[in-house]
């Protein structure tokens, strides 16, 4: 099974943060999933007028790979426009702790700087169901 290197990661996630739709925000994420076979999953935000239906990059993709019937994930990389790297806000951080367990979170600023931190390091004593990562 292949691995994507993080150069890879890094300009996937940097696509999918161009198709966002933040007309509220405008602050475009984008998120590049990676499956345990190597395969790649993007996602990115989409805002709607009832601010509460928007979802975030990371969702998208876990949720596209998990409609696909994927279950096992190497890593997620995140990819903002932002002075600093962006880390998952905590919604995203329950549903990757949830459906990806204690993977490694690759956050990138648009010049490809990366910050990569653990799951159990951004969601210190997560609350786990034990439904997927058991």
């Amino acid at each position: 099974m292949t691995s994507i290197t993080k150069e890879g990661l890094f300009e996937s996630a940097k696509l999918a943060r161009e198709l966002a739709v933040a007309p509220f925000s405008e602050f475009k994420v984008g998120a590049a999933l990676e499956t345990e076979d190597g395969r790649i999953f993007t996602g990115c935000n989409i805002e709607n007028a009832s601010y509460g239906l928007t979802i975030c990059a990371e969702r998208v993709a876990i949720f596209k790979a998990v409609s696909e019937g994927v279950r096992k994930f190497r890593r997620i990389a995140v990819i903002a426009d932002s002075p600093k790297t962006t880390p998952p806000c905590g919604a995203c951080r329950q549903i990757i702790w949830e459906f990806c367990g204690d993977v490694p979170v690759l956050m990138f600023d648009m010049q490809g700087n990366c910050e990569e931190m653990s799951m159990a390091e951004l969601l210190p004593k997560a609350f786990d169901s034990g439904f997927l990562t058991n």
